[in-house]
């Protein structure tokens, strides 16, 4: 029913999470980033910002032609609608659940994606970014921990795609985080980790991406040389 082209990212992560969970149907086609598969042109067609994940639907509710969807977060909000789960329980929570969703877009995962550039891919490093990143993880780790004080979930009791798009983007190791200082987001994401819909999830990246390497330099020139070219 859903075709996803994937590969094992934070943003990848997302869209398994949702599908593990309600139990749809999915085919995977990996899109190897680090070997510039995302750029191949039948994958541009409905993913013109070369960028995955992207989803082909082939049985929308409507019964008509084959939906596409690219970014992660507006699949997440398509996979909502279309099977009534995770996008809020009432009118007030739906609310809610795109006010989380969009700061996890707009902030969370490109603030903590310059994080994972400067510490770990730049050529050469850069004090000053580094510590910009760093503390600006720091910043938006502290409005979620402060944001889960008494809550299950980002929005209350009910897990939803605020949830699975913010929790693969949690890598405290990775960024620098000390998870000591933040106990509700430490609770939160040990309680998403252990859902059996995530280890599935996750599950199915470690079998896309068997063996985990290095990326190499070249690999590096895919990734983060791109101009309008």
């Amino acid at each position: 029913m859903i075709e996803l082209y994937y590969w094992p990212t934070p943003n990848g992560h997302k869209i398994t999470l949702f599908l593990e969970e309600a139990g749809l149907d999915y085919t995977i086609h990996p899109v190897n980033i680090g070997k510039g598969e995302q750029f191949a042109p039948e994958f541009l067609r409905f993913s013109p910002n070369n960028r995955m994940p992207a989803i082909i639907d082939r049985a929308p509710t409507d019964g008509g032609e084959p939906i596409t969807v690219f970014e992660s977060g507006a699949i997440l909000l398509y996979l909502a609608h279309k099977t009534g789960r995770f996008g809020g329980a009432d009118p007030r929570g739906h609310v809610q659940v795109l006010e989380w969703l969009m700061w996890q877009m707009g902030g969370l995962g490109p603030m903590l994606g310059q994080n994972h550039h400067f510490t770990r891919y730049a050529p050469e490093k850069i004090p000053y970014a580094i510590d910009r990143y760093v503390k600006e993880t720091n910043r938006l780790y502290g409005v979620l921990d402060r944001r889960l004080e008494g809550r299950a979930f980002i929005v209350g009791d009910d897990y939803t795609v605020a949830d699975m798009a913010c929790f693969p983007w949690i890598l405290p190791e990775a960024q620098g985080q000390d998870m000591a200082q933040f106990p509700n987001l430490a609770r939160w994401h040990a309680a998403v980790k252990a859902r059996p819909a995530t280890e599935r999830a996750y599950a199915k990246g470690r079998e896309v991406q068997a063996q985990p390497v290095e990326m190499s330099e070249e690999q590096k020139k895919v990734l983060f040389g791109q101009t309008a070219r």
